[in-house]
């Protein structure tokens, strides 16, 4: 499994439903979207130039997010 896998996967456990698309830019470049959310409707939406990249971001988006009482750790 890929480690940007493994942080899905953990989303998926931890109630998020998530999913990502890859673009590309005016540039040329492929940019990856990755994207979460939970029943509160609350979206989290990131890009990065690499698919674990944006997995790694979107992770760190919720972990900021979420309140400290309510932190849920999603990579084991």
């Amino acid at each position: 499994m890929k480690y940007w896998e493994i942080i899905a996967d953990n989303l998926k456990k931890a109630g998020w439903s998530w999913g990502y698309v890859s673009a590309i830019d005016s540039q040329g470049r492929t940019i990856w979207i990755a994207d979460a959310h939970r029943g509160d409707g609350k979206p989290f939406v990131v890009h990065a130039d690499e698919k674990l990249a944006a997995f790694l971001e979107l992770e760190s988006v919720i972990r900021r997010a979420v309140s400290p009482h309510r932190l849920v750790r999603l990579i084991c």
